[in-house]
């Protein structure tokens, strides 16, 4: 408690204090409260961290999070500060170290989601020090969790041929045929319409991440099967794709990858779902010689990193390149 009062004192005089101030005002207060009794009634506390993650939320709202990373980022914090028990101000290094052995043990959960939670963690308590409501933010000496880097699957040319030949009908061959040849994101494409798509230059604007649009692009084939498939339609609905039974609304996420798993299931191959053709297209363009930079605004990563970690290089081609630029 003596610990948490002294915290308290630096946290409200961080705006007036240098550091070097800050620690010598650190060491006269663990001086004058030796042999002190210091009690803590707990009023109000409580209401004052939910709304300091209310602030937070708000924070990364003004930034462009999505509202499915806000509930994730609230659920996150909010789990861990029950669980801990405690106010953000007084929870410490070895807490949070505590929570995520808990973590992992309980729900066997993996090296991945694991860093997830430290990544958000750090993220919260990084505002909280920033906003001068912690003197130093206890997610700072929890590294990274090193994880194995597992080099996720593509589909092949065979695989691709026959989803393409498996179709059942026009929809279901144009969708396929858009995913593999733009590379964008399952959520960016439910919300197509009719009129976003630009058939003459054979591009159209999705709205990205963080409500950020871009260009991507499709090839000739997907314009043609696009075309004969919505020249088949006799609803309004503006979407561009829609279910197959009246009232044909318009597809969600969830459709799209439920019939995606019906097809592979029919066909014999394994784990179809649509982000693996966001992979293939970055993996395949990467090992076509595109540049890295080029792939990285193709699929709209701000970072550089995010799109090495959807593109795998094939090991055949880094012989090749040895033998022509080495050996």
């Amino acid at each position: 408690m003596k610990e948490q009062f002294i915290n308290e004192i630096q946290r409200k005089m961080l705006p007036y204090l240098n550091n070097e101030q800050l620690v010598k005002l650190k060491n006269i207060l663990i001086e004058s409260v030796q042999g002190l009794t210091i009690c803590d009634d707990g009023n109000g506390q409580q209401l004052e961290e939910l709304d300091a993650v209310k602030v937070f939320i708000g924070a990364k709202r003004i930034e462009g999070c999505s509202e499915k990373t806000l509930n994730y980022y609230q659920s996150t914090i909010e789990a861990m500060l029950f669980n801990i028990g405690k106010a953000a101000q007084q929870i410490t290094t070895d807490d949070l170290r505590c929570y995520l052995i808990d973590y992992q043990t309980q729900r066997c959960s993996s090296k991945v989601t694991i860093d997830n939670i430290r990544r958000i963690l750090s993220s919260f308590f990084s505002w909280l020090e920033d906003e001068d409501y912690i003197v130093k933010s206890p997610v700072r000496r929890i590294h990274k969790v090193k994880t194995a880097k597992v080099v996720k699957d593509t589909y092949t040319d065979e695989a691709m041929e026959i989803m393409r030949d498996g179709c059942g009908n026009i929809r279901d061959l144009a969708i396929i045929d858009l995913l593999s040849s733009s590379g964008m994101r399952i959520g960016e494409m439910v919300t197509l319409n009719r009129e976003d798509i630009n058939f003459n230059e054979r591009e159209c604007v999705v709205m990205g991440k963080g409500n950020k649009e871009r260009l991507v692009y499709f090839d000739a084939r997907t314009k043609i099967h696009l075309q004969n498939y919505l020249g088949s339609r006799t609803d309004t609905n503006p979407a561009l794709f829609v279910s197959l039974n009246i009232p044909c609304d318009r597809l969600t996420i969830g459709g799209v990858e439920k019939r995606l798993r019906e097809l592979g299931r029919k066909l014999g191959i394994p784990k179809v779902h649509p982000h693996k053709f966001r992979r293939t297209l970055a993996t395949t363009a990467i090992d076509k010689g595109m540049p890295i930079e080029q792939v990285q605004q193709l699929l709209g990563h701000q970072k550089i990193d995010t799109t090495m970690h959807y593109a795998m290089v094939k090991q055949q081609n880094v012989k090749l390149a040895h033998r022509k630029y080495v050996g």
